[in-house]
């Protein structure tokens, strides 16, 4: 066991709040945990749920498959930081990247296409409130906000010349989602949010 005199020279060696840098970060990062970097401080995200990763699963599967038919670009879910602007690295638990803005990638993700965070308690004002505003300040064109509590899909959109996301669809549970940026792609509500197993 780890004596408090030990746990405090410890502590010493790591970057006081505030003064956390993107050299700081990213090793950290690279080391499996879900962390991210905002104004200075590294934010640990806590462990997500078995039915957020079945979500997660079902949703990725399915935008995977249909962006891959389309060749429309790439599909790909946390952990991958993703680079808003300097000292700005946050981890959407799924993100969507086009194949016309591929230069965005390199070692880490710039800013995607599409940013999707699946709801939880600890982080559902965050991810309603601050992420929101983040990703439309990026230039995110679509974010999509997954509550599995209401089993429901919140889609937000902006236009190329406005800050802030100015269009919004919610999809219930009934629903089929579609989106703008994909079109002819409808994805069963029903099925993304059953808490049956995979036939």
């Amino acid at each position: 066991m780890t004596s408090p005199q030990a746990h405090s020279d410890l502590m010493d060696l790591l970057p006081a709040a505030g003064e956390w840098t993107e050299a700081d970060y990213f090793p950290l990062s690279e080391r499996g945990r879900l962390v991210e970097l905002s104004d200075g401080n590294i934010e640990v995200i806590e462990l997500p749920t078995w039915f957020h990763q079945i979500i997660l699963m079902r949703l990725s599967t399915a935008l995977y498959t249909f962006v891959s038919q389309h060749k429309l670009g790439w599909v790909v879910f946390a952990p991958i930081p993703i680079r808003l602007w300097p000292g700005k690295i946050r981890e959407p638990d799924l993100m969507f990247m086009s194949t016309a803005h591929r230069e965005r990638i390199g070692l880490y993700w710039g800013v995607p296409d599409l940013a999707v965070e699946i709801l939880s308690p600890s982080t559902a004002s965050k991810d309603r409130e601050v992420k929101r505003l983040e990703y439309a300040q990026a230039g995110v064109v679509e974010y999509w906000i997954i509550d599995p509590e209401a089993r429901s899909v919140g889609v937000l959109t902006k236009s190329a010349q406005s800050p802030i996301y100015d269009r919004s669809s919610v999809f219930q549970r009934n629903d089929a989602l579609v989106s703008e940026m994909f079109p002819g792609l409808a994805l069963s509500l029903a099925d993304l949010f059953s808490n049956e197993p995979a036939a």
